[in-house]
């Protein structure tokens, strides 16, 4: 085949028309609109296989016709997507189920060691004071923490980087890419909001892998809306309340994990439809052009997967979560333990965003408990049952029952329960994910603006719910 080869202008050629080349390049763009640059990019590919087909010979590969025929089941149009999402939910049932008995051995450990640290305060004669906050402050916060967030860690970044390696997270891209695309954003950012289920730090940090700036921060800014495994306790305990105190433990717990999976799918929606607005206003742009090309499935490696993820991953997130649990763990018990006048300062905080609660259909104590675990999300439960029973330490109560039953006695309706879900699905990032956005953009006014936009979201979303259920006298 003979190379074509373009003919260079002389100094003596006359002088191209701007204005013509302008007309016509608005007429492309209005005619192809936003895609103009994905066709250029397609007929480049497809005159580059046009060209490989003259000219190159592929011995037919015995064996391969199943990774094709495989490939066309997860990428085609009906069978996709459904996959995807049963595929997502397998990874959350067994990080959930997989995680509840060595959480609970985890933290049976470390709640023994808290005995024997405050054995050992009591031998030294140590003050009460300097006992609460290191031992039932602190290190009580710390258990919770890692107790919490290590078990299920230790087993969904295993099971995504087996994925990873396999070759089906391309797959899940290319699936996701056009309803990115829709929404202004890069394809790849369905791959940064996959991790952010694990956990949005490091779901923030995977953004490294979009080359365009204005697209790494869209992605950063609405990874957050996915929920990860610090608020999978507390979605899963309401949830089962919720349900369990209507239509009973058995089918109570089927529709638990319905209501789950539906959160879920409303974290993806708000996802695409911030990443649209923030695509079209402050982030303004089109979408970069995406060229992906689907790898083979691969065996996994073991070595890879283990460092990968644990490493890499788990232990990395930990360490971020253990430096900002250590701080809010001392000042969660000073405000439970200094008073003023009969009221703890964790009361009397509480007491000024009563209001503003009641006007989202929460309380509180319930938005206190927010604020207050912004450290790490896992602390938001047992900071909301110490605000409840008074106590001067985290607590957590172990039955799901007798959780309700503390709920009911403080006048939680299903509205309230609702509501917490949707504040817990949607607002602000935990302080990890807020560091490592910073660090990764450059930047702390694009996590200062994840931080207010997300709670505006939050508290827009609760208060419409909470007025349209009173309009509708459904409470």
């Amino acid at each position: 085949m003979r190379p074509v080869i373009s003919p260079v202008a002389s100094p003596a050629t006359p002088p191209k028309d701007h204005s013509r080349i302008r007309s016509l390049a608005e007429e492309a763009r209005q005619r192809f609109g936003t895609s103009m640059a994905d066709r250029i990019v397609s007929n480049i590919y497809r005159q580059a296989e046009s060209l490989a087909a003259d000219v190159v010979q592929l011995a037919p590969e015995a064996g391969r016709s199943w990774d094709r025929r495989l490939d066309n089941l997860l990428t085609s149009r009906w069978f996709g997507y459904p996959a995807m999402l049963a595929l997502l939910m397998l990874l959350f049932w067994l990080t959930i189920e997989g995680a509840n008995i060595p959480s609970t051995i985890l933290a049976s450990i470390l709640f023994t060691g808290q005995e024997w640290l405050a054995e050992l305060f009591v031998w030294l004669q140590a003050p009460l004071w300097l006992k609460g906050l290191l031992v039932d402050g602190v290190y009580r916060c710390l258990a919770w923490v890692i107790s919490v967030m290590l078990p299920p860690m230790a087993i969904f970044f295993p099971l995504f980087t087996l994925l990873e390696d396999l070759g089906y997270l391309p797959r899940v891209a290319f699936n996701m890419d056009r309803l990115f695309q829709w929404a202004g954003a890069h394809g790849k950012q369905s791959l940064t909001m996959s991790m952010g289920f694990g956990c949005n730090a490091a779901g923030v940090v995977a953004c490294r892998i979009i080359d365009s700036p204005r697209e790494k921060i869209i992605a950063a800014l609405t990874n957050n809306f996915v929920p990860c495994n610090g608020r999978f306790p507390t979605l899963i305990a309401l949830s089962t309340i919720l349900t369990g105190g209507y239509l009973g433990v058995t089918l109570g717990q089927g529709l638990a994990s319905l209501i789950i999976a539906g959160l879920v799918v409303l974290g993806v929606a708000v996802t695409l439809v911030v990443s649209w607005l923030l695509s079209k206003t402050l982030l303004k742009g089109e979408a970069s052009s995406f060229s992906l090309e689907l790898p083979p499935f691969r065996k996994p490696q073991v070595g890879r997967i283990i460092i990968t993820s644990i490493i890499d991953r788990t232990l990395f997130v930990l360490w971020r979560a253990v430096k900002v649990a250590a701080p809010a763990g001392a000042l969660i018990w000073l405000l439970a333990n200094i008073s003023v006048g009969n009221l703890s300062l964790l009361a009397a905080l509480a007491g000024l965003l009563d209001p503003l609660g009641r006007s989202l259909g929460m309380d509180g104590f319930i938005l206190l408990a927010f604020f207050l675990g912004l450290p790490a999300n896992e602390i938001v439960l047992p900071i909301l049952i110490m605000g409840y029973l008074a106590q001067g330490r985290l607590v957590e109560i172990e039955e799901v029952g007798e959780l309700a039953r503390l709920f009911v006695d403080h006048g939680w309706t299903w509205l309230t329960a609702v509501n917490v879900m949707l504040f817990s699905l949607l607002h602000f990032p935990c302080a990890t994910t807020l560091l490592t956005m910073g660090k990764e953009t450059g930047s702390w006014r694009w996590p200062a603006l994840s931080f207010f936009l997300n709670t505006a979201l939050a508290m827009a979303v609760c208060f419409i719910v909470a007025l349209t259920a009173r309009g509708l006298h459904l409470v």
